[in-house]
Order: structure tokens, then C-alpha cells, then sequence
């Protein structure tokens, strides 16, 4: 089938197209009907026609195929970096949906606009990282992020929605949850730092990478490049291997809880949060459980990160995902914490 849109360009639906090449964890199924859009308006062409996607993807890097995909899968491959308004301190960006997550924050970075730097070499697209809030070595998207556009394919406009419209949580939004499917993500805003810049150090890793290297006023350029090599240095390269990243968020729970853990597990770490509560290593849970390192059939977690579930080859979805059930049950038996995955389970 094909649309013959506006400007004269023919996009493609097509039928029985492999999900591989579409997904990090490197799962083989089939989506039943594929299109892959470039313009707002393709999408409007589909909406006008009666289509609406089941699913939509961007770097396909937050996903467990446990099947294949019925009806029809949009691709977002929607591009464009763009400065749109500058001031004396900051800068406003707007980029595409489908622009690759990372050649934004290498662009940022490039051009001098701090605040991203510390999110370097996550995976995905720039439409998927508010939906999933993205974040690392203490900074999330929400902290650079102004606005977003988004297609509703519930009344076929497309809406803006400001920070507190998101409804960002740890690794959570309003597009995870109750609109989860209803909208399609086409362009993000961001506010950005001019030089001189405030950067991030919080996290101890990047601290001591930079001590490494021997600079003690590191530049944006200098924390991008020690995030990089700590992300490089403990999680795999899904072209290698195939993975999602951190499978697991990771869990908040109260501090008595915390406190209980610590009785029989004293150095047990934890990360204070601001409503009181404490934030746990999931990947802490899931060694102590004995599951790093550990190969189950075709898949198993990664040996240098327990957070990190691996397809060894020719793993299935439900494979994946019974990994994840039995180390979800062996944390809570063992420590009556409850993991949530963070990945998006189709």
C-alpha cells in the first residue's frame, strides 16, 4: 500500500517486515504492517486515512519484543536540530522526534550548550527520552527540557505539553502511563547552557575518571568524554551483544526498609532522596541474588552489570522476560523488595 502525501512523496506501508535491525535486544519478530515517517505530515496523511500505529518506535534500545507486532508500526525518523531563540546565559533547541539521542547531545556539546553532557551515549531517540524522563550520574531530561509536541491520534492535532503537563517521575511520564500509545512524539524543546557552564560532577565515577585524566576544571567536552567511557567501560554494545541497557529500575523504597536490608548486609549502598525515602541499586539486589554473570539458555546478565539482561544469541522476548520474572522473584524473596522493570515489555 502506498500514500501518495502532499509534497509528492510516496510512503510505504509495507507488510511481514523483520523486527531485528529494529531493536537493540537484538529479538527476531515480524510487525505485521511497518511505515516509517520523516514529516508531521506524513503522520497526519496516515490519521486522515483511518491508521493508527499499536506501535511506535524510535531507537527501538527501551524494548522487549516478546512477539510479533499486530497492526501497524510506525517508525519515528522525524530529524532537525534547530535553534529557535537565544539569550544572554541559555539557549532554546528544538529537535526532531527522531533524531538520534546521542548526536544531539554530541551536537550540544559541540556548539558549546551545556546541560546534556552528562547524558551522553544513552540510547535511543530524542522523542522517546521524555517518555521514559532518560537520566544518568545525576541529571534527567526533564532538567534541560522546555516543551514537546506530540500528535494525538485521539482527535488528530498535535498538542504541546510543558513540563508540568510531562508529569516526569524517576524514569516515568505521562506518556508511560494513562496516554501510553495515544500520542506520537514529533519534536522536543530544550533549554541549554551557555558558557561559562555549571557542570554536574554529583557522581563519584565521573570524579574520579576526570582525576584520571588528570583535569581539574573539566569542560563540557571533558565530563561527556569521562560519561562515555564509563558507560563503555560497564555495559555492552548491543552490536556486540544484544541488551536494552539498564533492564530494572531502580527501586525507592522507605528508609526503614533500607535499615532492615542493612542489618544483614551492612554495606548495602543507598542514595538519599528528597521526600525521605532511599534509592537502592537494583543491580546491587540482583548480585547479591547471584545473578551477575549468570547465563540462563540464550540469555542471562551481563557480567560486568547485574542491571543489564543480555540476549547470548537467539534468545526469544519470552526468554527475556522470564529472566526477568525469576530475578524479580528472587530479589523480593530474598529481600522483600519489589524490582520494576524499566524497559517497555510488547
Amino acid at each position: 500500500m502506498a500514500i501518495l502525501n502532499a509534497k509528492t512523496r510516496f510512503m510505504h506501508i509495507a507488510e511481514n517486515i523483520p523486527l531485528l535491525p529494529y531493536n537493540t535486544f537484538g529479538i527476531a519478530a515480524t510487525a505485521h504492517r511497518f511505515v516509517e515517517v520523516r514529516q508531521l505530515h506524513e503522520i497526519q496523511a496516515l490519521h486522515r486515512l483511518g491508521e493508527r500505529p499499536s506501535l511506535v518506535l524510535g531507537g527501538g534500545s527501551n524494548l522487549l519484543l516478546t512477539g510479533d507486532v499486530a497492526g501497524l508500526t510506525l517508525k519515528n525518523s522525524i530529524g532537525g536540530i534547530t535553534v529557535v531563540r537565544e539569550f544572554a546565559r541559555k539557549v532554546w533547541v528544538r529537535v526532531g522526534g527522531g533524531e538520534n539521542w546521542h548526536g544531539f547531545v554530541t551536537w550540544a556539546v559541540a556548539q558549546g550548550y551545556g546541560g546534556v553532557e552528562n547524558l551522553s551515549l544513552i540510547p535511543g531517540t530524542v522523542g522517546a527520552a521524555p517518555i521514559q524522563n532518560i537520566g544518568a550520574y545525576g541529571v534527567e531530561l526533564k532538567d534541560v527540557f522546555l516543551r514537546l509536541e506530540a500528535f494525538d491520534w485521539e482527535s488528530g492535532k498535535t498538542r504541546s505539553f510543558d513540563r508540568p503537563a510531562c508529569r516526569f517521575g524517576y524514569r516515568d511520564s505521562l506518556f508511560k502511563r494513562e496516554a501510553k500509545g495515544r500520542y506520537t512524539i514529533t519534536q522536543v524543546f530544550f533549554s541549554l547552557q551557555k558558557p561559562p557552564h555549571k557542570v554536574n560532577l554529583a557522581y563519584g565515577d565521573i570524579r574520579k575518571t576526570l582525576e584520571a585524566y588528570n583535569i581539574s576544571q573539566p569542560t563540557i567536552a571533558d565530563v561527556s568524554r569521562a560519561v562515555v567511557d564509563i558507560r563503555n567501560s560497564k555495559l555492552p554494545n548491543p552490536a556486540v551483544i544484544g541488551n536494552c541497557g539498564s533492564f530494572f529500575k531502580n527501586p525507592e523504597v522507605p528508609r526503614s526498609v533500607w535499615e532492615r536490608i542493612r542489618v544483614t548486609h551492612p554495606t548495602i549502598p543507598a542514595f538519599d532522596l528528597p521526600d525521605g525515602r532511599v534509592k537502592i541499586p537494583a543491580g546491587w539486589l540482583i548480585e547479591q541474588c547471584g545473578w551477575k554473570g549468570k547465563r540462563v539458555g540464550n540469555t542471562g546478565c551481563y557480567e560486568r552489570q547485574a542491571l543489564v539482561l543480555v540476549n547470548h544469541g537467539n534468545a526469544t522476548g519470552a526468554e527475556v522476560q522470564q529472566l526477568a520474572y525469576d530475578i524479580i522473584a528472587s530479589v523480593q524473596q530474598q529481600f522483600a523488595v519489589a524490582l520494576e522493570p524499566e524497559v517497555n515489555i510488547i
